[in-house]
């Protein structure tokens, strides 16, 4: 019997460990060249997928593979797109069919976040609900560290460590700076819904640096904000402040809602901290900076956890190894089982219990001001954010490898989306 290939895709925002997930899943697949014929990647996601955008990785070199292990980025393109109900749109399900038969596909491996398990998991039910035998497996990603189940997310550990760098640097910055000029530096990290990357920022109170964290989880009172504010330039002469682009005020709207939607049909943030910023100098006349870490945090690869980059890694292993072992709508974990020495391992979990289901700060985790991180969630995120993985350098510059990408001959008609 002719070995079926697999898909692989990359979806979401990308991190700067995800294409350690897709090394690892490639290489996978080549140690079994007798079960998994080859990998095509979709050129940016699912969409490569339904306009038959496939990318041959068996034109890329051992070598530039295991480059994509030190690599940021997506290496195949990502997207934000997100499949309907079957009910709601059977031509996409139908065309993606298509598409699998056209190029004897079997293994679908979805590299995401929340809506990209939601694909994964529609995907996983083509075979009970239109005949057509496909495994789908989610290789779990996302900065956000809010899938469900798994101890932790691939992409979060590394961004972690990049806030917490940061703002731990620029809070020396200002503190040198504080007695005549800045008392106040504000910095804006990711986080919808949830507050894990906005916490590696509060770290740096392990470092004395007075700072204040808002989170999503926590309903922001603008008066207790200041105060708090306040009292630590009246005590250290200066503060730092986090806010997660998700922090809300007591009736749910975001800090920095700008009234539109993005391609999931989420609110589109974007400037919690200059209205942060602004609020304090109106109220406290104190002068400040304010930065947005946006795609520099996702992005610094440069400074990358070790952990992080082992569990990604690892992660897409799995996914290779659940889908051989003809396990199918699943999607691999990592497991925490001890915390002191750190010690993990990878498990799997359904993905009927992970898709449109999101992981919260634990309000144990949060201090009872609503303003900083216990011991309970520290002791959760220093080993996430442990160990170096440099990149090679060349001429002082990191080294990262770019694919040909070479497109597979396509064999259907055009499909607009």
């Amino acid at each position: 019997m002719t070995a079926k290939n697999a898909f692989y895709a990359q979806s979401g925002g990308v991190t700067a460990v995800i294409n350690a997930s897709a090394c690892g899943v490639i290489e996978a697949v080549r140690r079994h060249p007798g079960r998994i014929a080859n990998v095509y990647a979709g050129r940016n996601g699912i969409i490569g997928a339904l306009t038959e955008d496939l990318i041959d990785t068996n034109q890329e070199s051992d070598v530039d593979i295991a480059a994509l292990r030190h690599t940021p980025s997506g290496a195949f393109g990502s997207c934000r797109y997100k499949l309907k109900g079957l009910d709601a749109n059977k031509r996409e399900y139908e065309r993606l069919i298509e598409v699998f038969k056209a190029h004897n596909i079997g293994y679908f491996f979805y590299n995401g976040g929340g809506d990209s398990a939601d694909t994964c998991f529609k995907v996983s039910q083509l075979s009970e609900t239109m005949g057509y035998p496909v495994q789908a497996i989610h290789v779990p990603k996302t900065v956000d560290n809010d899938l469900p189940i798994t101890d932790n997310c691939p992409g979060f550990g590394s961004v972690a460590k990049y806030i917490a760098t940061s703002t731990l640097e620029a809070s020396f910055d200002v503190h040198s700076m504080a007695k005549t000029s800045t008392k106040i530096f504000v910095i804006e990290v990711m986080g919808r819904h949830a507050g894990w990357i906005a916490a590696a920022g509060a770290l740096v109170a392990d470092h004395n640096i007075p700072v204040i964290t808002l989170f999503p989880e926590i309903k922001f009172d603008q008066d207790a904000f200041l105060k708090a504010v306040k009292n630590n330039v009246e005590n250290y002469g200066y503060s730092t402040v986090v806010v997660s682009e998700g922090c809300r005020r007591p009736n749910g709207k975001f800090l920095a809602e700008q009234g539109l939607k993005d391609a999931f049909g989420h609110a589109q943030l974007g400037g919690a901290a200059p209205v942060v910023a602004n609020m304090i100098k109106q109220a406290l006349g104190y002068k400040y900076h304010w930065a947005v870490a946006d795609y520099l945090q996702r992005a610094a690869r440069h400074l990358a956890s070790k952990t992080d980059v082992d569990q990604a890694y690892a992660v897409g292993q799995k996914a290779v190894e659940l889908a051989l072992a003809g396990h199918n709508s699943v999607m691999p974990t990592v497991v925490r089982t001890s915390s002191r020495p750190y010690i993990w391992e990878i498990g799997h979990a359904p993905l009927s219990q992970v898709a449109n289901v999101e992981k919260f700060m634990p309000r144990d985790f949060i201090t009872s001001d609503g303003y900083g991180i216990t011991n309970l969630c520290r002791e959760y995120l220093y080993p996430l954010i442990e160990g170096e993985d440099y990149p090679p350098f060349e001429r002082g510059m990191p080294k990262y490898t770019t694919l040909k990408n070479i497109a597979v001959p396509r064999k259907l008609e055009e499909f607009s989306l």
